[in-house]
Formats: structure tokens, sequence, C-alpha cells
């Protein structure tokens, strides 16, 4: 198992043409995974929580931004922003409006569509779950993300929210959103990176991702949005350690998503 970078990979016009190079204190503390693609690299950020930024060959990916939008000044300007959802963990307009350039293109799902203001709405596609959209050549697949468990179905009802797939330089990539080991989750194929969530009450526990997780067995994986309520955090090295015992060859990537303390 691998933990995060503690510098950034700053990535030449070409492949191969990459040298590693220094970023803020606040950005180093981050860290960043880099994974060969062809191409080029994708190079992971965790900001916090459910926010990530992907620097890619295709561009420059921001999938749930929120928060301050000085935790973003250290990365490039989003090309593309993904949204899984309108909770405030995933979505804030004036997050997106202060990060975004004139020419960032938006995915959302139908709910998160309906509440974006006019300026980015004209921006956005919105994509229903098992929908595709084209984001500049780039296919976005929308995978339901949703609760299963009886007692969390309030949380994230089946047919709202969304999570993302899509393929970089032959390299698919999932981003979960908020959800538990759904059917949809488990008969994923053919993913390289995942971003899996885990938290009680809101989504599920490290020992129910872990069992989801090992049977779509990405390449990578990286839990995140592991904070929880109520004694509900959950704990990604225990995460990792349940991967562990399962038959898949799945590395685990633990991922600065929170400040020391902060979980």
């Amino acid at each position: 198992m691998s933990t995060t970078r503690r510098t950034f990979l700053a990535t030449g016009a070409a492949l191969g043409g990459s040298v590693i190079l220094p970023f803020t204190a606040k950005a180093a503390a981050h860290g960043g995974n880099t994974f060969e693609v062809d191409g080029g690299q994708i190079v992971v950020h965790p900001v916090n929580h459910a926010s990530v930024v992907l620097e890619t060959p295709i561009g420059v990916i921001y999938a749930d931004p929120v928060g301050d939008a000085s935790q973003y000044a250290d990365f490039p300007e989003p090309d593309m922003i993904f949204i899984t959802h309108e909770h405030g963990d995933h979505y804030n307009a004036e997050t997106i409006q202060a990060v975004s350039k004139a020419a960032t293109q938006l995915v959302t799902n139908i709910a998160v569509y309906d509440m974006l203001p006019p300026d980015l709405q004209m921006k956005a596609q919105q994509a229903a779950n098992g929908e595709s959209v084209d984001v500049s050549g780039l296919m976005v697949e929308a995978v339901p993300a949703y609760n299963i468990t009886e007692g969390r179905l309030d949380f994230h009802p089946q047919g709202r929210d969304n999570g993302y797939v899509f393929e970089i330089g032959g390299r698919r990539i999932y981003i979960s959103g908020d959800t538990e080991g759904t059917p949809e989750m488990r008969a994923l194929e053919d993913i390289y990176l995942a971003f899996v969530s885990m938290n009680l009450p809101f989504t599920m526990a490290a020992d129910q991702a872990a069992d989801a997780v090992s049977e779509f067995a990405p390449t990578y994986v990286y839990p995140y949005h592991y904070r929880g309520r109520d004694g509900g955090t959950q704990d990604p090295e225990e995460f990792a350690s349940l991967m562990a015992e399962t038959d898949a060859e799945t590395e685990v990537r633990i991922g600065d998503w929170y400040e020391p303390g902060e979980v």
C-alpha cells in the first residue's frame, strides 16, 4: 500500500517530459499521486472530504469542489467540474463560480442542474442515472449513487444522485459520490482508478466498502468522504487492511483528505 507523495508532478508537453517541482506548503501537505496513462499522466490532488482535483492529459477536472476558494489557489483552473449531488459537502455555487474560468464546463445530476444560477447553468450539462454526456469529446457516464440500507434510504434516495465513470488515456476512472455498495457499483468493469465514499450514517462502513470494491476490483482505489457523524467516521487504514484480505488485486491509496485532528 502506498501513501500520498509530498510533491506534485508538473507534466511536460510530451510523455516522459515530467519533472518534480515543489509547490506551496499547503499544496504539499495534501500530497499527490501520479498515474501513467496513454498520452501522459493523471495527477490526483485530494483537497478535502469529497473534493478532489485531477490533472489529466485532456484537462483539469474538479470533482465536487466546495469550501473556501483559497483551497484551490495552488491548482490549475478547471476545464471541467463534476457535481454528484446537492448536499453542501458536494455542491456550492459560490465556490464553483470562484474557481471556474470562462470556458469551464460542468456536469451535474438533474437536481443540481435545476439549482444552478443562470451563469453556471449556461455552462452545464445534466445527466440522469445511466445517461452519458459528451464534454469536449470526453464521454462521462452517470452511475447511480444511492443508499440501500434500511434507515439510510432518505440520505441518498435511488434515482437522484450520480457517481461518474469516464475514460482518459485508455484508463477508466470512477468517482462514487455518496453511495453504498449498490449493484451498479459492483457491476463496474475495467476500472483503473476509483474514489469510494465511506462514512456513517450517510454512506457505508469500511467493511461494506471493502466488500463492494473487491467485487469490481479497480487497480487503485482511494477511500474518501470518510468523516461521519456520531462516531460514524471510518478508518481508511482499516479499509486497506480489509482490502488486503480479499482476492482483489487492488492497491489502496490513502490521501490527505483532512487536516490533522479534523476527523
